[in-house]
């Protein structure tokens, strides 16, 4: 079925690179890049709303830690593919010395990363040998601090390049940073503009049908969410009366007596359950598939077809990389939105994703 599955574009939403620090932001987007879903049918954003350069160097770190970490959660099964998470929780197969083996190496290569990451972090700055690596660190020259500069976008993986492959030959998914322009009289609207941003981004780029939004502390602990998800945007029979698909939160690390109540017990168990009665749950901001035409104005009429999720919706677009960088910018400009429909009859309403 992998012919007719429909390409998807991942949403991964991060503000502050000392709130949500760079290295479990990036263990949330290769849970994410893991997917047992075809990878040249999934491109993943990650919005940086704090524009660091330290977040944009652990995704640029990522994106090459990825050509490993994809072929051992394909070849060993693993659940879940956050590697922080299943190293954590994980033995090591002392009864196999193939296995073994394979999950030592791949255990230290992931503490190398996480190192040089956090190394750079306590540094408080990207060291010059550093910032040669790649271009994209000379958008820091011109920006003034996280709440003062242009737009910066840069494809770190681009889904269409032959040479986009990991160590086994197997294409990568397009993987995109994004620091949408940010200016100090200008209200950016916080997740709700983020989210608007990386819909018209993604339009110019891949232009998935299906769209799964994550904040960064929410790695995935299922690899067939996708398809699951799918089940029902796809069901033959009430597919087309399906807008979106929520997954509910579920947190690591609650304590015994779960003082915060912190599992969400009664929401997640209980009430979104009880909401099928009356259509289905509201969106909770995190860990939700869209039809990208739901976001794009589209107003549902009992009994009319949606848009089929079996059609193609790749662009065949030529440009290389750096010229869809540049003509994406636009965009994710601070005034984009003004005397437009954007954030009232198109997209998230602003109004609402305030307290997302």
């Amino acid at each position: 079925y992998g012919n007719v599955l429909p390409g998807i574009d991942i949403f991964v939403c991060t503000a502050d690179p000392v709130i949500e620090p760079p290295t479990m932001v990036i263990n949330t987007v290769l849970s994410i890049m893991a997917y047992n879903y075809p990878s040249e049918k999934m491109s993943l954003y990650l919005s940086d709303d704090g524009g660091s350069d330290l977040t944009f160097y652990a995704l640029l770190e990522a994106s090459r830690f990825s050509k490993e970490w994809l072929p051992f959660c394909r070849n060993f099964n693993i659940e879940p593919r956050s590697p922080e998470a299943y190293f954590r929780k994980a033995v090591e197969p002392i009864n196999d010395s193939l296995w073994s083996n394979e999950w030592s190496s791949m255990k230290n290569l992931y503490e190398d990363m996480k190192k040089r990451i956090e190394s750079v972090a306590e540094l408080g700055r990207i060291p010059d040998d550093i910032r040669e690596q790649h271009k994209g660190f000379l958008e820091w020259d011109t920006a003034s601090s996280q709440r003062d500069h242009q737009t910066i976008l840069q494809i770190l993986i681009d889904g269409r390049d032959a040479n986009a492959v990991d160590n086994e030959g197997q294409p990568l998914p397009t993987l995109v940073y994004l620091a949408r322009e940010k200016r100090p009289q200008f209200h950016h609207h916080f997740k709700g503009g983020a989210m608007n941003a990386m819909i018209r981004v993604s339009s110019r780029i891949s232009n998935s049908p299906v769209i799964l939004n994550v904040d960064c502390d929410m790695y995935s602990n299922n690899s067939d969410s996708v398809r699951d998800a799918l089940c029902f945007l796809m069901d033959e029979e009430i597919g087309d009366e399906i807008g979106f698909v929520q997954f509910p939160q579920c947190f690591d690390n609650i304590t015994k007596n779960d003082l915060y109540s912190s599992s969400l017990n009664v929401i997640m168990q209980v009430e979104i359950h009880g909401m099928d009665n009356n259509g289905g749950p509201g969106y909770i901001g995190t860990g939700c598939f869209h039809r990208r035409e739901t976001l794009c104005g589209r107003k549902y009429k009992r009994g009319s077809k949606t848009e089929s999720l079996r059609w193609d919706h790749r662009l065949r677009i030529q440009d290389s990389a750096s010229v869809l960088e540049e003509t994406c910018k636009p965009l994710a400009s601070y005034g984009y939105e003004e005397n437009t429909e954007w954030g009232k009859e198109v997209s998230l309403s602003l109004s609402l994703s305030l307290y997302i």
